[in-house]
């Protein structure tokens, strides 16, 4: 179980997005771009070898099997 100051932390979060509507969506927006923009570089690299295609293949079945 996570220490006290991360429930703080989440909590102080989920207090900021209720006082702020408008202003927390800008704040994560390009953490979340950023986020976005790595993982498409990441499985683009590991589609480039035929090891990686194999891996993203089963990335895949085991998705759907869910």
């Amino acid at each position: 179980m996570r220490d006290k100051s991360h429930k703080e932390q989440i909590e102080r979060w989920a207090k900021y997005v209720k006082e702020n509507p408008d202003k927390w969506k800008s704040k994560l927006k390009p953490f979340l771009d950023a986020q976005i923009i790595i993982s498409r570089r990441f499985f683009k690299k590991l589609s480039e070898t035929s090891e990686g295609r194999i891996k993203l293949k089963r990335i895949k079945l085991l998705r759907t099997q869910k």
